[in-house]
């Protein structure tokens, strides 16, 4: 092993009362797919990412250990969330319609003033927050000031 070559954000780590249920969560609703489980004599831990190409990974740990098993703990809520910038508004509405669909929509797609775009919101299994935004810039911001150099 030999980690990346500055020190860099890798992941975030949430605990699941149900980490079955929050990786197939996780799958449905986001682009995010199962890169590694594993089982402790604890608990069991995953790490969820975006499978294309990268050097700069991003992880989503997610563990469950008794202490998190009793009743959800959502962390990231009323406000905090993950974010998720997608590529339409299409996108946006699309996972609004599925997650009240199945009863985790937590903000309807709506227009807010910029920077902010176009949002939705969806509540994992835990009740954490994950928003999905088009035209919010984020992406765009970080490629004009440090994206790839020729």
């Amino acid at each position: 092993m030999s980690g990346p070559p500055v020190a860099r954000l890798t992941h975030l780590a949430l605990p699941a009362t149900d980490i079955d249920k929050t990786i197939a969560w996780y799958e449905s609703f986001t682009p995010l797919r199962l890169l590694e489980r594993r089982e402790e004599p604890t608990g069991g831990a995953c790490w969820l990412a975006s499978p294309e190409e990268t050097d700069k990974p991003f992880i989503l740990v997610v563990v469950t250990y008794p202490q998190y098993r009793e009743k959800p703990r959502p962390v990231l809520k009323p406000f905090a969330h993950l974010g998720i910038e997608v590529p339409s508004r299409k996108d946006v509405d699309d996972v609004a319609a599925r997650a009240e669909a199945a009863g985790c929509l937590a903000w309807p797609a709506r227009d807010l003033p910029p920077p902010i775009g176009y949002v939705c919101a969806a509540a994992d299994p835990d009740g954490n927050l994950v928003e999905f935004s088009h035209n919010q810039g984020v992406y765009d911001a970080f490629n004009a000031k440090w994206g790839q150099r020729p």
